[in-house]
C-alpha cells in the first residue's frame, strides 16, 4: 500500500465542498499558512460524529495558530451534509473522495458490513498536518475508528512546532 512520507509534498487534492465549489487538500484558502485535514469515514460512523464535534470545539485554538482545518469522506453530498449539520460544523467539508484519491494518501479503505451501515467502500481515519511548504509535517494513518490522534495533544504538538522551529519527524526509510 502506497503511503505518503512524512517530510514530503502532500499531493494536491480537488474535492467538491459543501455549499459549492471545491476544496483542495494541501492548499489552504484563508489567512491561515498551516492544514489539517481529517478524513473521517462517514455519516454512517459514531465515532467519527465524536471526534469531529471535539474538533469543532478546539476549531479557534487551531486558527490561532495558523492551521486552516478541513474535513473530508468519501459520502456523497447530502450525507456529508447531513454530518455537518447533526455534528454543527463550520469548517470546511469535502465530500466524494474518491478511492483512487484514498490510494494517493495511503488510506486504508473499507466495505461497509452491510446494506445499513453505507452503500459504498469508505475511507479509515486519517490525519495528515500540511505546513507552509506545502510539506506533511505530521500523518497518522488509521485502519480502523478507534485509533485517531488526540486532537488537543496535536494541537499543543503544532504550537511547539511551530514556536520551535521543530523539524518535520519520521523521515528516515526502513530498509
Amino acid at each position: 500500500m502506497p503511503g505518503l512520507t512524512a517530510g514530503t509534498a502532500f499531493p494536491a487534492t480537488t474535492l467538491p465542498a459543501l455549499g459549492g465549489g471545491t476544496l483542495t487538500l494541501g492548499r489552504t484558502a484563508g489567512a491561515q499558512d498551516w492544514q489539517l485535514v481529517v478524513v473521517y469515514r462517514g455519516l454512517h460512523c459514531p465515532k467519527c460524529k465524536a471526534y469531529l464535534a471535539k474538533l469543532e470545539e478546539l476549531l479557534p485554538g487551531y486558527h490561532a495558530e495558523g492551521v486552516e482545518v478541513v474535513a473530508v469522506s468519501g459520502d456523497p453530498q447530502e450525507k456529508a451534509q447531513a454530518m455537518a449539520d447533526e455534528v454543527g460544523l463550520s469548517m470546511p467539508v469535502g465530500h466524494d473522495l474518491s478511492i483512487a484519491q484514498m490510494n494517493a494518501l495511503g488510506l486504508y479503505i473499507s466495505d461497509p458490513r452491510s446494506p445499513q451501515e453505507t452503500d459504498r467502500p469508505f475511507p479509515e481515519p486519517g490525519t495528515f498536518v500540511i505546513n507552509a511548504d506545502g510539506a506533511l509535517q505530521i500523518v497518522d494513518i488509521s485502519n480502523a475508528p478507534f485509533a485517531r490522534p488526540d486532537l488537543e495533544g496535536l494541537l499543543g504538538g503544532i504550537r511547539f512546532i511551530r514556536a520551535n522551529d521543530y523539524p518535520v519527524r519520521g523521515t528516515h526509510e526502513a530498509t
